[in-house]
């Protein structure tokens, strides 16, 4: 798996960021952005004492060490065990393990922790090359963030004795949030190799919660930025353009190469347009469009539950072709800002169903085989759409009000629809099929308090519930996870 795209990563190590990454998008739950170097920011820091109470990079000729440490406490109605090699550590959202009442640490919670190195190098009037790499941790585990593996490790423990897990883009890479380089230039920016997909993006601008672990489903989930499936939140082997001409912008973002190159698809393919609305009841509406599609996507999960023995038995692959339409909107007035989203989500059979005894390493490095469940304990999935096409709706609204330049308070309300698909069952409450049409309901509030230049404390909760054929297979329906954090910034 991992020669080419290892060292592909390793080259482009030196990698690149011109639009919003984990680290730096300034529209995260409360976060100020983070410094950036230019001609009117701050010297870099000189001291100990600066680095730790001013806002100066820690940046060397054009080249910035920057990082974030977010950690916290949590308590959840209805969990599980905090796991240090999940990307999220702990299961914020209501999952089907999430068995009883209890405290958790609570890492991640308001943005994922991490370490990278940037940088922006003018060789032309207008031009630059620019480079990202950056690395997602658990800042207790300290152990770099690798949500298949975090499955993989639950597998054949019961469903009530199992450790918080999840899927993620993140899968033990050093690269696992960003490694790619590339040119900016007055014709937009191209970018290549390891990359937020445009969904990523989005998802970052859009949701008030900033993709928040402990505040928001699309955060927590991936469903929404991945196209369906959250290993595909992220490309390793990708070239992305952005590009602006007045008012409106445009992008593009091309995943080539397969899974031998460290990506969870065979082919992906994104288009993004938008344009920004001055001037409207005194305000700033900004709209965007994107339209995707990917080539045998995966999502790694555990196969065999059979309540109430609960005893998962298989990590599986399911495979599938997805594409989505995305519709965002943002509108900016002083202190206020309304959000809105809905994405629009097809999953198909896959263009190559894998044959019996065929297999492949995921992004984890964990080997997966067709059929091989009596062998190593895994299997492919390749048929959990060919009786019908699975649609999938996600809508979120939500509204954040700086209450003083340094204290914001954010609401979210976030429902995901998914309506029956497959061959007939039946979909009465007491014999629900995950195939069956349900629902899931989230709302969240939190406080983001910035006291220091690098510092900021913060205080929320989300309440979420699943129903109907989204709730099959749960010990529990529903969670509330009130959660205190501090993260530090750099």
């Amino acid at each position: 798996m991992k020669g080419c795209g290892v060292f592909a990563a390793t080259i482009l190590g030196l990698a690149s960021a011109a639009y919003a990454t984990d680290a730096s998008a300034d529209d995260v739950m409360g976060a100020k952005a983070a410094p950036v170097p230019s001609a009117k920011a701050p010297a870099t820091c000189g001291s100990l004492e600066d680095f730790v109470l001013t806002s100066c990079p820690l940046t060397w000729n054009g080249v910035t060490v920057y990082g974030t440490i977010d950690a916290g406490v949590t308590w959840r109605s209805h969990g599980a065990p905090f796991n240090g090699t999940s990307a999220v550590g702990e299961d914020y959202l209501i999952q089907k393990y999430g068995n009883r009442a209890l405290w958790g640490l609570a890492p991640n919670g308001l943005a994922q922790s991490n370490i990278g190195i940037k940088g922006n190098e003018p060789f032309a009037p207008g031009w630059a090359f620019v480079f990202d790499l950056e690395a997602g941790f658990d800042p207790y585990s300290l152990q770099l963030a690798n949500g298949p593996h975090s499955v993989a490790q639950e597998a054949g423990v019961p469903l009530t004795s199992q450790n918080s897990y999840a899927d993620s883009s993140r899968a033990g890479q050093f690269y696992n949030s960003v490694g790619y380089l590339g040119v900016s230039s007055p014709y937009g920016t191209l970018t290549v190799f390891r990359q937020n997909s445009l969904t990523l993006d989005a998802v970052f601008a859009y949701d008030p919660m900033g993709a928040s672990y402990a505040f928001s489903p699309l955060g927590w989930q991936g469903i929404t930025c991945g196209v369906g499936d959250t290993e595909d939140c992220r490309f390793t082997t990708s070239v992305k353009y952005r590009g602006e001409i007045g008012q409106f912008r445009v992008a593009g973002l091309w995943q080539f190469g397969g899974y031998s190159l460290n990506n969870a698809s065979t082919g992906a393919y994104q288009l993004q347009l938008g344009g920004d609305i001055p001037n409207l009841a005194g305000g700033t509406l900004s709209l965007d469009a994107i339209g995707s599609y990917v080539q045998n996507a995966v999502s790694v999960s555990l196969a065999g539950n059979t309540l109430p023995a609960v005893l998962p038995q298989v990590l599986t692959a399911t495979l599938s072709d997805n594409s989505s339409v995305m519709l965002l909107a943002k509108y900016a007035n002083g202190p206020l800002k309304l959000f809105g989203g809905y994405e629009f989500i097809r999953y198909a059979p896959p263009s190559n169903p894998y044959a019996a005894g065929a297999g492949f390493s995921d992004i984890a490095g964990d080997f997966v085989c067709a059929g091989c469940a009596a062998i190593n304990n895994t299997n492919i999935n390749s048929t959990a759409f060919n009786a019908g096409d699975k649609l999938f709706n996600v809508v979120w609204v939500g509204v954040k009000y700086a209450v003083t330049a340094d204290l914001d308070v954010t609401a979210a309300y976030y429902f995901n629809y998914q309506p029956t698909y497959g061959a007939p069952v039946n979909c009465s409450p007491a014999t629900t099929s995950p195939t069956c049409h349900g629902t899931l309901n989230a709302v969240s509030l939190a406080v983001d308090w910035q006291f220091e230049k690098k510092f900021d404390a913060y205080a929320g909760l989300m309440f979420s519930q699943v129903d109907g054929g989204l709730a099959s297979g749960y010990l529990h329906r529903n969670t509330i996870d009130p959660t205190v954090g501090l993260r530090f910034r750099f």
